[in-house]
């Protein structure tokens, strides 16, 4: 129709390319990581008229055509990476260790034609500024753009509908906004701490006669989210790292996000039952980690009807970037594009720079302090301010502010340093997961920790030829899944011996039989996951957050994941579901012979219960009480005293007519596969979880 306009839209355009219908060029696209958009009206018209439209899609490889860029002398990127430095694309295709090299190239997401009318909307801002839930009312802002033909707009006005709540507002400019106090409302709340109230959000445009010439519907959540941190922790002065959500602090436990497919056009036919799996475990934050694409809106859907809050890194990780004028544009183009289109999420809480480049700037030994990092430091800050300022924004994960800069150098020089960053990736030595790199550390905040733990023989398998399949010793294959993304390339051949290591920590032996192998690696890896958050939720308030890496393998690999490419799920997924439910019981490590059993409560309510804690091997009753724990508390319900030997311990315990089960491993290591085996059969773990040969 007259005055409507036609633009093709790539939802997703691998990578480097040129666009044309029929002869007429419509455009040169450059970025696989944001909608790309062509105005094709007139190039329609004219397929019209011929009588035929042949839409051409010219890609080049992303690989030469990073070539032409000359790395500056102090970027940082892995042996395989360097290229990618000055492509957009996504970080890991380059070749990661826990994605293979697949530098892809087409259409990977939806193709489309988009009809906007002369009067259309430009942007839509939904933000919550205000809550009072005692009173159930909440404060919004709804900020609104839109384009016109139109020479008098005096005759329009603008009407919002939250719910059944409905207001309208005159036209003054293209341009306006409004401060709205709802009444009688609900607040979006994250996993455990209340309801993920939804409503739907309604802006229409609408002119004399009361026709609508454009309206935009979305889901919003009144809440808002805060993020306190400090720059440094120190023994004498902890400082903090903590999500505020409501005006209450909220203990964070969940997973890092990392690809679903190599090939991402497979996304989603993956997010389903990855989904499904976050809500079975009771997660509630997900960190999309940098060096993957950015989610889709079905994925951050998900999270909002699920309350599952949303850390999101900007796609940058652990290499130094460009730094020219030219790099910053592009990005400071694509985060406005990603902002812009998930800022109206009520799941996302979070926008962080990047992943570890403040970290690269010291692995790299470049001498420079992260802090002159532009595009963290200048370019990203300044698109949160413009379009979505209520949010919280971290400069890097882990972040290397200025003043921490500046005290961990006079740490260093102490003959016991430590690190200072409040929030901080554990991954250390990767030896014990007791040890004293995990327990002595200062960290408020664990983005990143994981362990490594062999997946099913049946995947095995699958993608490692017959002969190939055990031993592990000098086994290429199993090196290559580990993984390698270049057979020249050795950065990562320790992490089949990593795992036989952590193997070796546990228990007396490294076993020679492949089911017992597989068997002795999950045991190791779900104990360690589980110590983890156990480690951080029984120091609730001084630790406040655990993401663990990671839920699910994006290609059949020997990884950290609890659950593999193939959708097995390792007995560390059993474990971390029991650890990680809201109201849960726990033995601490020993003090002075005593273990202590603790109860941790991640609601807004009170809870009481009843646990009982018995001996596996002799049926030794060792605690049987009643407990009362505080809202968003933790308490000491009992305690039990060190015996010698080594067993495990039941933990059974009820609370709301819910009976739920945990355990304790005691004793000191190693411990006997087969005895380890034995109290397996009185966990009662699912027999689909864990490895074949159980």
């Amino acid at each position: 129709q007259e005055g409507q306009r036609v633009d093709l839209v790539f939802d997703g355009l691998d990578c480097v390319a040129d666009v044309w219908l029929n002869d007429v060029h419509l455009g040169h696209a450059e970025n696989m990581l944001v909608p790309q958009r062509f105005d094709a009206t007139a190039a329609l018209g004219r397929a019209a008229a011929e009588g035929h439209g042949e839409l051409r899609v010219r890609i080049k490889s992303a690989v030469l055509e990073g070539r032409k860029t000359v790395p500056e002398p102090l970027n940082s990127a892995f042996a395989t990476n360097w290229e990618s430095l000055g492509v957009r694309k996504a970080p890991h295709m380059y070749g990661w260790d826990i994605m293979p090299r697949i530098v892809s190239a087409g259409l990977w997401r939806d193709v489309r034609l988009q009809i906007l009318d002369a009067t259309h909307w430009r942007s839509v801002y939904w933000a919550t500024l205000k809550v009072d839930t005692e009173r159930r009312t909440a404060t919004v802002l709804v900020d609104w753009d839109f384009v016109t033909h139109r020479t008098n707009v005096d005759d329009l006005h603008v009407r919002v509908q939250i719910g059944a709540q409905v207001f309208s507002y005159p036209v003054l400019g293209t341009h306006g906004r409004a401060r709205i106090v709802l009444q009688d409302v609900d607040m979006w709340w994250p996993q455990g701490y209340g309801q993920p109230v939804l409503y739907d959000a309604v802006v229409e445009l609408v002119d004399g006669q009361d026709h609508t010439l454009d309206i935009q519907r979305c889901r919003i959540g009144l809440r808002t989210i805060d993020l306190h941190y400090t720059d440094v922790t120190t023994p004498a002065k902890p400082g903090e790292f903590v999500f505020v959500v409501n005006g209450e602090k909220v203990f964070a436990k969940g997973t890092n996000w990392v690809p679903l497919d190599a090939l991402h056009s497979r996304d989603r036919l993956h997010l389903p039952a990855a989904m499904e799996m976050v809500q079975d475990l009771n997660c509630n934050m997900i960190r999309c980690w940098g060096g993957n694409v950015y989610e889709d809106d079905a994925f951050f859907d998900r999270c909002d009807e699920l309350g599952v809050m949303v850390w999101q890194d900007f796609a940058l990780a652990c290499a130094i970037y460009p730094q020219t004028d030219e790099f910053a544009t592009v990005i400071q183009s694509e985060a406005e594009l990603v902002v812009t289109r998930l800022r109206n999420h009520a799941s996302l809480a979070l926008w962080a720079g990047n992943n570890e480049i403040d970290e690269t700037y010291g692995w790299s030994g470049s001498g420079l302090d992260p802090n002159t990092d532009r595009l963290s430091r200048e370019v990203l800050p300044s698109v949160i301010r413009r379009l979505d300022p209520h949010r919280p924004y971290l400069p890097s994960s882990p972040y290397r502010s200025p003043a921490y800069v500046q005290v961990q150098q006079e740490i260093n020089q102490h003959p016991d340093p430590y690190n200072a960053q409040p929030e901080q990736h554990l991954w250390g030595p990767r030896d014990d997961y007791k040890g004293p790199f995990y327990v002595k550390s200062l960290a408020h905040f664990a983005s990143e920790i994981g362990y490594h733990g062999c997946p099913d023989q049946r995947s095995l398998s699958e993608f490692v030829d017959g002969a190939y399949v055990w031993p592990w010793q000098d086994n290429d294959q199993w090196t290559t899944h580990s993984t390698r993304p270049h057979p020249l390339m050795t950065d990562f051949n320790y992490r089949i011996e990593l795992m036989s290591k952590q193997i070796k920590v546990l228990f007396d032996s490294v076993p020679t039989s492949l089911d017992e192998y597989v068997l002795a690696s999950q045991i190791s890896q779900a104990e360690a996951v589980k110590f983890f958050i156990e480690w951080f939720r029984q120091a609730k308030w001084r630790r406040t957050g655990i993401l663990w890496w990671n839920l699910r393998d994006g290609w059949p690999i020997i990884s950290d994941a609890i659950v593999d490419y193939y959708g097995r799920k390792k007995l560390a997924y059993e474990y971390v579901k029991r650890v990680q439910a809201n109201v849960c019981v726990m033995v601490s490590e020993p003090q002075n012979g005593v273990y202590g059993v603790v109860a941790v409560n991640d609601t807004l309510h009170d809870e009481t219960g009843h646990v009982k804690v018995w001996d596996v091997d002799s049926h030794a009753v060792m605690l049987d009480v009643d407990f009362h724990v505080s809202q968003n508390d933790k308490c000491l319900v009992g305690e039990i005293s060190a015996g010698l030997g080594q067993g495990i311990w039941v933990i059974d315990y009820t609370y709301r007519d819910q009976a739920m089960r945990n355990h304790y491993l005691y004793g000191s290591r190693p411990f006997k596969l087969t005895d380890y085996r034995r109290w397996l059969a009185d966990l009662d773990v699912p027999p689909d979880v864990g490895p074949t040969a159980r």
